[in-house]
Parts: C-alpha cells; sequence; structure tokens
C-alpha cells in the first residue's frame, strides 16, 4: 500500500521543492525537478555524485535488477552470463534481485538497496527524479536502430477492428509508470481521438505487459496497450500464437528500457561498471538468446536528456509529475 501511494503520488502533483534548514543554497545546488536530496549542476537532468567521498557508495556486492515487463524468473537466467561479466570487470560479487513491480524497483533504488538498474521506458523519468538513477546505455540491433512502438492489441473476433470501437468497452493498461501501458496511450487516445478512460471506455490494470498479452490472447481482455517488444519475445518463445491477437493501433517509436546506475556510486566504480556494459560480447550468451528475440545485440550509449525528451513530453501531455515522497 504504502508502494501504491507513493506511485500514484508521483504521477499525479508535483511537490514544491523548499529547502528545509541547513540544506545547500539554491544557487549552489540547481535541481530543476529533480528531488531535494539531489543536485543538477551541469545541467543533465541527472542527479550528480556527491563531491563528498565519504557520501559516495563503494558495496561489496553490487545488486541489479531489470524492469519486471514479465515473470523475473524468466530474466534471472537472461541476465546470468551478463552479470558473471560485471563481476570480472567489477571485481565485486553482483546479485539478480527480481522485483515484481515498477514500484518496488524504484523504492529500492530510492532506499540505497539496488545500485544498478534497467528501468522500463516510462518509469525512467520517476526513477531518475525520485531515485537519483543514473541512465547511461539502451539495447539496440546490430545496425544500431533501437526503440519499440506501443501497440493497441485485441483478438479476432473481438469486434474491434479500430481504435473508436474500444468506446464501451475495456481497455487493459498495465501500470500508471508504463510508456506503453499507459501513459502513451492515454495521450495518444485524448490527443488522437478525443477518447478518455472512465468517460468513453472502463480502464483495468493487469500489472505487466505479459499479463496484458495473455490477457487478450485468451479473450480476459478486449483489448490491451502493450509494448510491441514484449510480445515479439512471447510470439518467438512461443507463448502465445499470432493468431491469437491483431493490432488496431501502432504508435512511433519510443526507447526502451534505459540502463545504468544510482548517482551516488563512487566515480571509479560507475566507470567500472560502465565498462561492462559496453565491453560484453553477447554472441553465444543467455543475454543474445532472449534479446535476439526483440531484435537487439548491443548496448548503445545514451543520454537521458535526449533520449527521454519524447517521454517528458508525453508526461507532460498527460498532466504527471514528479513527486518524491
Amino acid at each position: 500500500m504504502k508502494l501504491n501511494k507513493f506511485l500514484m503520488g508521483a504521477a499525479a502533483t508535483l511537490m514544491a521543492s523548499m529547502f528545509s534548514t541547513g540544506a545547500v543554497a539554491a544557487e549552489d545546488c540547481p535541481r530543476g525537478t529533480l528531488d531535494e536530496r539531489f543536485c543538477d549542476r551541469d545541467g543533465d537532468l541527472l542527479a550528480d555524485t556527491p563531491t563528498d567521498p565519504a557520501q559516495q557508495l563503494d558495496p561489496s556486492t553490487l545488486v541489479f535488477a531489470y524492469t519486471p515487463v514479465e515473470d523475473p524468473a524468466v530474466y534471472k537466467e537472461a541476465w546470468s552470463d551478463f552479470l558473471t561479466h560485471m563481476e570480472k570487470v567489477t571485481g565485486k560479487k553482483v546479485v539478480f534481485f527480481p522485483v515484481q513491480s515498477n514500484a518496488a524497483q524504484i523504492e529500492a533504488m530510492r532506499s540505497g538497496r539496488l545500485h544498478i538498474a534497467g528501468f522500463n521506458t516510462g518509469s525512467n523519468p520517476l526513477a531518475v527524479n525520485c531515485a537519483g538513477f543514473n541512465p547511461f546505455t539502451i539495447m539496440a540491433s546490430e545496425d544500431g536502430s533501437f526503440g519499440y512502438e506501443m501497440e493497441i492489441i485485441t483478438y479476432p473476433g473481438s469486434g474491434v477492428e479500430k481504435v473508436e470501437d474500444l468506446k464501451g468497452k475495456t481497455l487493459a493498461f498495465t501500470s500508471p509508470t508504463s510508456n506503453s501501458g499507459f501513459k502513451a496511450p492515454s495521450a495518444i487516445l485524448k490527443a488522437d481521438f478525443n477518447m478518455e478512460a472512465k468517460k468513453d471506455f472502463e480502464p483495468a490494470f493487469s500489472g505487466k505487459h505479459d499479463n496484458s498479452i495473455l490477457g487478450v490472447a485468451n479473450k480476459d481482455y478486449v483489448a490491451a496497450s502493450i509494448a510491441n517488444s514484449v510480445m515479439h519475445r512471447m510470439l518467438k518463445r512461443g507463448v502465445i500464437k499470432s493468431d491469437q491477437v491483431k493490432s488496431i493501433y501502432k504508435s512511433q517509436t519510443f526507447p526502451t528500457t534505459g540502463f545504468g546506475v544510482v548517482y551516488n556510486l563512487k566515480p571509479e566504480l560507475k566507470a567500472k561498471i560502465e565498462e561492462a556494459f559496453f565491453s560484453f560480447e553477447w554472441e553465444g550468451t543467455s543475454l543474445e538468446r532472449e534479446f535476439s528475440k526483440s531484435n537487439e545485440a548491443q548496448f548503445l550509449k545514451m543520454t537521458y536528456k535526449e533520449f527521454w525528451d519524447v517521454i517528458r513530453k508525453i508526461d507532460s501531455a498527460n498532466g504527471v509529475t514528479y513527486t518524491c515522497k
């Protein structure tokens, strides 16, 4: 319940950043929309590493978590070869932390229990502003292309042939922090189709993309908004069949999961972690076996300021701001 309140607050209102007694003066600690615990002196929209070495973390065991788009058990094995590589590069033990929700993942980093993570597209701004997440890479194909699309899917024979047919019916979302599972479809349906949840259609929340996709395939949901990269991997694993679902809408391409570290790691450790990402050889690994299903084959350097600009604009269109409590 506490985590749900945290997320709903984060998706609803922007807390005025007021400095408590003894805090650093505003001119010495610009922060934009970041939580009051952080500073952004270089203007990259990310929390700066603390200048005091005593406030920098150098844990003996590094904790890694991947966004809970599907059952965490699927990804513990998929990431095993990569985490072994990271142990060699950093000289530290690295463990996989199987989070069950976006809220749990954000709270884990905010509370200092999570050091390295891949946050889903929609959660990146919340993780950046409230948990001090510093993303620096995303997955890409061999030719450098990257991203996924939000699709609204239904099942054959549902009576839904186009977006307008959703009026009066139920549309399954995943969670309020998901870009393709909530934020993007909400903005697009309102702007392009003049349709709003609870007014024109009934919203439901499945919790995860695989739940939504399976729900449509099994005819539990009439329609759902999902990340098509997840659907492509499920199709290739045989979890669903192509004749069980059909798409009625496909969006522009969005950046996929952003990977990075918590802001207060020692700079030398952060550099080693980045080295682990960019020196990893995909061929023949557990990571390649899973993510080649969505045509991903390398880690691409990126900046949050540039790559997540469209996502911040979607948040703004939805009235979403980043409250950290």
